[in-house]
């Protein structure tokens, strides 16, 4: 006999399926609709970067990590979505 509990909320990892730049502030597109936005310098290769270089944000991971390749820094959506980030606000 098998059992299967409908009840349960089954845990979905988020997942970017766009990403762009606008003045500073680094915005992605969940596959739920949602818009996530946060601070470049909330991190610290990230405040230390161009306008220019934040302007090269790639999706990587099947939309889980966001990758600027020239700052040579990833992170990953499902942290940003937990509100983890390197520096204090």
């Amino acid at each position: 006999m098998s059992i299967t509990d409908v009840d349960r909320p089954v845990a979905v990892e988020p997942a970017a399926i766009r990403v762009w730049v606008a003045e500073r502030m680094i915005y992605f597109e969940l596959t739920d609709g949602r818009v996530i936005g946060f601070p470049a310098d909330r991190f610290r290769i990230l405040k230390g970067a161009t306008d220019e270089q934040l302007q090269q944000v790639t999706l990587r991971l099947n939309g889980f990590a966001l990758r600027w390749e020239e700052l040579d820094e990833d992170i990953t959506v499902p942290g940003i979505v937990a509100g983890k980030f390197q520096l204090a606000q």
